[in-house]
């Protein structure tokens, strides 16, 4: 089962590097559709269930830090937006400015001020509809690098994501057509969340090499955040990558079946 955020979107598998063999959580969006941490829960939630209730073992793999601990705890989640509140709150950043719309954030949740930078219109009118709401972007117990999971599980992270792999992750994706699967996505209605997935507007509106070093680039930047994230993971074990995936999957496997933890590394 997929813990990334835009695997989940059907139309851009090569984009996404979505597997050949079937997976949940895999290509079940349409493009048209915004994604939201507490929506993949729920679908995450269900799957896993799903399959430890038929007796089988789940596997999670990602992808997205935030999406990983969503699917394995109970971690709970600022509500949704009410109707017309998204719009509201972009009325009111474009009509204020940054600066004046970050001031007002502060008067109403300094904590979640003290987070968000003025020019991330995304999070300061997110932070802003919370505040709205009575919730905040910054509860006061914060449990998300909690050591808490719904389910008995065991956390492994690979400690990979050097230039070398990048590239040819890159490369291999321009051989198989990344360039007119973004296009032809592009070209489509696109949610919020759509048009933010890693590399579609770099391919879709670029040369392909300028597009190729942009998401070289931005896939660098996402590598050194998941790894940020699987070092505050106080449970995962580290293994590192430089050996073949078969022996990867044998200390997986003996390590679950001991049930010990490996040391970092």
């Amino acid at each position: 089962m997929s813990a990334d955020s835009a695997a989940l979107y059907a139309g851009i598998p090569i984009l996404t590097a979505a597997p050949e063999y079937p997976a949940r959580l895999v290509g079940v969006v349409p493009l048209t559709e915004d994604v939201s941490v507490g929506g993949y829960q729920q679908r995450a939630h269900a799957a896993i269930d799903e399959i430890l209730a038929a007796g089988r073992t789940a596997i999670v793999v990602g992808g997205t830090g935030l999406y990983l601990r969503a699917a394995l705890s109970d971690l709970e989640l600022p509500p949704p937006p009410a109707p017309g509140e998204r719009e509201r709150w972009d009325a009111v950043y474009d009509e204020l400015g940054p600066e004046r719309a970050h001031a007002l954030l502060a008067e109403r949740d300094s904590a979640a001020a003290a987070r968000v930078h003025a020019n991330d219109r995304r999070r300061v009118v997110r932070a802003l509809e919370l505040a709205a709401a009575g919730s905040s972007l910054a509860p006061p117990a914060d449990r998300l690098w909690a050591d808490d999971q719904r389910r008995s599980t065991l956390l492994v992270g690979v400690a990979g994501g050097d230039d070398a792999r990048i590239r040819r992750r890159v490369e291999h994706q321009l051989a198989a057509g990344v360039v007119d699967e973004a296009r032809r996505a592009w070209a489509e209605p696109l949610s919020e969340t759509a048009r933010n997935v890693l590399g579609l507007e770099e391919f879709a509106t670029r040369a392909p090499d300028e597009a190729a070093e942009a998401v070289v680039t931005a896939t660098r930047r996402l590598a050194s955040y998941q790894r940020k994230w699987l070092r505050r993971l106080p449970s995962a074990a580290t293994l590192a990558a430089d050996r073949a995936p078969e022996e990867l999957a044998d200390e997986i496997l003996a390590l679950a079946g001991t049930g010990k933890r490996l040391p970092r590394r």
